[in-house]
């Protein structure tokens, strides 16, 4: 067996990982005891990457280059040159006729520095145009947006090594337990170091993060601004700023002074929901102690004032000099693993290289002639929304996705497929071919993946890391950034740039390109000119600046209070309260707010390929407060319609404690490929923050009412482990297979469960269960043969089971109708061993599940599959939580459960 040192390829925290791999396939995974952002640990996610390269993933895989005539037709295999020449031609023909604006390319987070620097120079030097976006729009422009406006350039100035050096930490609008589970780890080890140290965290929910907290500030949603403006009042009143740091390093204050006079904390309380005495002590908190950090992400981020979120909170650190100094300052968790090094190319429809200001003429000349080029052009590009709003409305006619799903994470989903279908040319480069997306593409063009990769990523802290392939692509699959400079030469050939095309894209391998990136860099605020590949490979992830000379990067930035602005000082922002996008009224009377869950991972493309990743949540579920699921008449599980102004969702309710009344919550990750509809994103508005161009991704105005039209369907199949260590039947193709069923039902749920050997699991309710549709349902679970299948079939109580039994195990099961002991049903098929209980349960009129053989419910440790009922019946029974995870393990190998087991310990207590 071999190893590989490489990076994850999830979140912003930027783990290092280890890949085992034997005979060209990758077989294991583990921590980078190494590297800085990690020293090791992983999350549910991270420590599960390997099973997302397992050999039954291959089905997933876009293996081949597929090309479609016609929007009539299918794809169909085609070899790399007819597809290249035929995206050259049509994109060639397209500027031709309409002007470079008439193209666009939409990227992600998730691609490499060296991928996103060669799409960057397509766009922008070849081309002509800045429509060059990615889906880094969605999550952390507003943070970019923030940092400049407030500190002068998009650096984070603080890293995690500062969690430890904290005196108080402040968390909001993250949940950072889920969201970026490694970087929790270094709060708890950093409270459990230092007793002293406060955690506040400000989030509508009472999440695991909030749990956790010396004081939760549950505000209302999107009120931000209002609580920072209030903090700083009481600040001011209190004499708790530091005026000499103010008079030294920053400019703006006597303006933002005369705004924040009329937000006292009474009046801040009403706007946030919150108790004044609250604010007080979260302001007091902040201002005095020895240091203060706050980490945040999408709760301020995604909103339609998100830019002025992020520069209240810094407005904060800037009056209290809780900035360049150990353990003080703003630090954005970035949420992709590579949106940093995209924006450090200029990988946005409105930045250019290396930081550079788009507006400036000296720096477009600079790109210019490092890019040998006459010009870049100085109009920004399309953000997001825009660009997929021109799509439809045929301003621009082809545009070429990367490495991310729009047709589910993007806002406004109904007009998202609209504008795909209006278009007129799709070009999708991507690794996986189940994604919504693809369905819409006119080329499909086979990518490489974590595992087959090589190149850089930048984490939230400004590491640079290497990312190193462990075995080769599969199929025909290429990397990015060799597809788009093939591409590129094509394309300038045909644009009569031939010659151009050649010398602007004359790389042979990522290096060059990395290298180029590198002296771009020169000068700049983010200068790396000091750094190399042998460097990374040889010492490990470097921070930046590093320029040429130094031995070491910047731990931490703005330590001498000088700031990339042109007076050198910081600004502070004067920003006001404004209310969400919508507001909740009396047809839509309920805040929606959108989060992400522990085990899944944005649109799950990956993460929805491992079966033990749906244990936790195992399907999409609105989470409530009793008092609205009461007036209701609701109970968990109950099915409800949620609508809003755009679209609407069937989906199952749960009550939950961490909400306020008037409020719901859902996660994100549910697309149109694993639920009815077009996913959650459905119900999300498009309206966007003017600065950052960022979509309000977080809110929007609901109602919610009972489901209970039509019949409940449920169909699952089981597989197994074969003599030859593969799964049969494979699980994904039975989930590709049973996925055309999803647009029959209003409501609709395809998951995994298990671990071993998952089991398939189909959830529905539709108007009417058509004999012709069940019938076809039964043939894709091989349900249709009744010389072997058992049935029973009662039309008066509206009864209809039928199952494949093979052996003790029971192999396939389909209910309508009646579905009640459906979750009994998939843990029987999951443990494998349950053909009598289930043949007598068959073959009587019985809807329940037989007495005692209650489902287990859901799993709390991933790790060691560990149920919340069995660590519920440990605490009841007197058993501490030292014990219970010295007997199951639970907690002890990523940790990502800890949050959990320590609430439902405390649950037990009360």
């Amino acid at each position: 067996m071999a190893e590989t040192k490489s990076t994850c390829c999830y979140c912003g925290v930027g783990c290092g990982v280890v890949i085992e791999h034997e005979a060209g396939r990758i077989t294991g995974v583990r921590g980078d005891p190494d590297h800085p952002a990690n020293f090791g640990r992983l999350c549910t996610k991270g420590s599960t990457l390997h099973l997302t390269a397992a050999p039954e993933t291959q089905v997933a895989r876009a293996l081949y280059p597929e090309l479609r005539t016609d929007r009539s037709s299918t794809r169909q295999r085609v070899s790399w040159d007819a597809a290249l020449d035929a995206a050259a031609e049509r994109f060639a023909a397209i500027i031709a006729e309409h002007g470079p604006d008439a193209v666009a390319v939409y990227g992600a987070g998730q691609l490499l520095t060296e991928d996103y620097y060669v799409f960057n120079k397509l766009m922008k030097g070849l081309v002509g145009s800045n429509n060059l976006d990615t889906n880094s729009r969605l999550c952390m422009s507003s943070a970019v947006a923030g940092y400049k406006l407030s500190l002068g350039a998009d650096a984070p100035p603080c890293s995690y090594a500062d969690i430890a050096h904290t005196s108080a930490l402040f968390i909001t609008g993250s949940n950072t337990a889920f969201a970026h589970p490694i970087a929790f780890r270094r709060v708890e080890d950093a409270r459990k170091a230092n007793p002293g140290m406060k955690l506040v965290v400000i989030d509508p929910r009472r999440t695991d993060t909030a749990e956790a907290a010396d004081l939760h500030l549950a505000l209302l949603p999107g009120t931000d601004i209002a609580l920072y403006n209030a903090m700083l009042h009481v600040m001011l009143w209190e004499g708790w700023v530091d005026r000499n740091y103010i008079d030294a390093h920053t400019e703006g204050f006597d303006a933002l002074k005369k705004t924040v006079r009329e937000y006292t904390p009474a009046m801040a309380a009403t706007i946030c929901g919150l108790d004044k005495k609250l604010i007080e002590e979260a302001a007091q908190i902040f201002a005095t102690s020895k240091a203060t950090m706050s980490m945040y992400c999408q709760g301020l981020n995604q909103f339609s004032f998100g830019t002025h979120n992020n520069s209240a909170l810094i407005n904060l650190h800037l009056a209290s000099g809780q900035i360049g100094r150990p353990g003080a300052g703003p630090f954005s968790l970035t949420g992709q693993p590579n949106a940093m090094g995209g924006r450090e190319v200029g990988g946005l429809a409105n930045l250019l290289s290396a930081h550079r200001d788009m507006a400036n003429p000296e720096h477009r000349s600079e790109v210019a002639a490092l890019w040998g080029v006459d010009n870049v052009p100085d109009k920004p590009g399309k953000s997001a929304v825009e660009l997929f709003r021109a799509l439809k409305s045929g301003d621009v006619k082809a545009v070429w996705i990367a490495c991310t799903n729009p047709a589910q994470s993007m806002p406004d989903q109904a007009l998202i497929h609209e504008a795909l279908q209006a278009a007129e040319f799709v070009v999708v480069q991507e690794a996986f071919s189940h994604t919504e997306t693809c369905t819409y593409a006119d080329l499909l063009l086979p990518a490489t993946t974590w595992g087959e990769k090589d190149g850089t990523v930048t984490n939230s802290e400004r590491a640079i890391s290497r990312v190193r392939s462990a075995v080769s692509a599969p199929g025909e699959a290429r990397h990015d950034w060799a597809i788009v400079v093939d591409f590129a030469r094509r394309l300038g050939a045909r644009l009569g740039k031939g010659e151009l095309a050649a010398r602007m894209f004359p790389y042979a391998k990522p290096e060059e390109i990395w290298n180029e990136h590198r002296e771009s860099t020169r000068g700049r605020d983010l200068d790396i000119t000091g750094l190399s590949y042998a460097t990374l490979e040889n010492v490990g992830p470097q921070q930046w600046p590093f320029p040429e000379g130094a031995s070491q990067g910047k731990v931490r930035l703005y330590e001498d209070g000088i700031f990339p602005t042109p007076s050198g000082k910081a600004r502070f922002v004067v920003t006001e309260h404004r209310i969400t996008a919508e507001s909740p009224s009396a047809r839509y009377p309920l805040h929606l707010n959108t989060g992400r869950l522990r085990d899944q991972w944005h649109g799950m493309s990956r993460t929805g390929l491992v079966a033990r990743l749906y244990s936790h949540e195992p399907e999409p579920m609105l989470h409530m407060h009793k008092d609205d699921m009461e007036r209701r008449s609701l109970a968990s599980g109950d099915l409800v319609k949620v609508k809003s102004r755009r679209g609407e969702v069937v989906l199952k309710v749960l009550e939950s404690a961490t909400l306020r009344p008037g409020q719901c919550f859902v996660p994100m990750h549910w697309g149109g490929n694993t639920m009815g509809g077009q996913g959650v994103n459905v119900l999300l508005p498009g309206d966007f923050d003017p600065y950052s161009k960022q979509p309000e991704l977080k809110h929007a105005a609901v109602q919610v009412e009972k489901y209970t039209a039509g019949k409940a369907l449920v169909a699952m199949r089981r597989t197994k482990v074969g003599e030859d260590g593969q799964l049969h039947p494979n699980p994904l193709a039975v989930m590709e297979g049973l996925r055309r069923w999803l647009p029959h039902f209003p409501y609709a749920s395809l998951t995994l469960a298990g671990r071993t050997a998952p089991v398939v699991v189909l959830k529905a309710r539709g108007e009417e269960l058509a004999p012709a549709l069940l019938e076809a349902l039964d043939k894709e679970l091989a349900l249709d043969d009744p010389t072997k299948v058992l049935s029973y079939q009662d039309s008066r109580k509206d009864i209809a089971k039928r199952a494949l039994v093979e052996g003790d195990s029971l192999t396939a099961v389909r209910l309508a109708g009646e579905t009640r002991a459906a979750e009994w049903l998939a843990d029987m098929m999951v443990q494998g061993h349950s053909a009598a209980a289930v043949r007598q349960w068959l073959l009587a009129p019985l809807t329940q599940p037989p007495a005692g053989q209650a489902a287990r419910g859901k799993v709390i440790c991933n790790c060691f599959d560990v149920a919340e009922d069995d660590i519920l019946a440990a605490f009841r029974a007197g058993e501490s939580l030292e014990a219970l995870q010295t007997r199951t393990k639970c907690g002890t190998n990523c940790g990502s459960c800890v949050p959990e087991l320590k609430r439902l310990r405390l649950s037990i207590s009360i």
